[in-house]
C-alpha cells in the first residue's frame, strides 16, 4: 500500500458562510464517506482548516489509479462543491506510530 494526500478546496471563497442546504447535505455525505474510509482501514487522517481555505485527506491506496478513484468518489468532489488535487505522500512521523 502507498500513501497519498488529497487537498480539497471550496469552489468559492465564502463557502462556509454561504453554504446552501443542498451543499450542507453534500458535506455530510463527504464526512460519511471519510468515516467509511476510516472504517475500511484506508484513512490515516482528515480534516479542514478552520478558516475554510482547504481540507486534507491522508490515506492508503494500492496505487495512483486506485487513489484517484477514492478522490473522485468523494461526494464533495463528485458533486462539485469542492475541487481536489492528489499527491503521493509519505507519513514520516506520526504520534503513536514511531514509538
Amino acid at each position: 500500500m502507498e500513501e497519498f494526500v488529497y487537498l480539497i478546496r471550496p469552489v468559492r471563497e465564502d463557502f462556509i458562510e454561504t453554504m446552501t442546504t443542498e451543499e450542507s447535505s453534500i458535506m455530510e455525505k463527504h464526512f460519511d464517506y471519510l468515516k467509511g474510509l476510516l472504517a475500511a482501514g484506508k484513512l490515516i487522517l482528515a480534516g479542514p482548516c478552520l478558516d475554510g481555505a482547504f481540507g486534507i485527506c491522508v490515506f492508503r491506496s494500492e496505487n495512483w489509479e486506485a487513489a484517484q478513484i477514492i478522490l473522485e468518489n468523494d461526494p464533495a468532489v463528485a458533486l462539485g462543491v469542492m475541487s481536489a488535487e492528489l499527491h503521493k505522500y509519505r507519513v514520516s512521523l506520526l504520534q503513536g506510530r514511531n514509538n
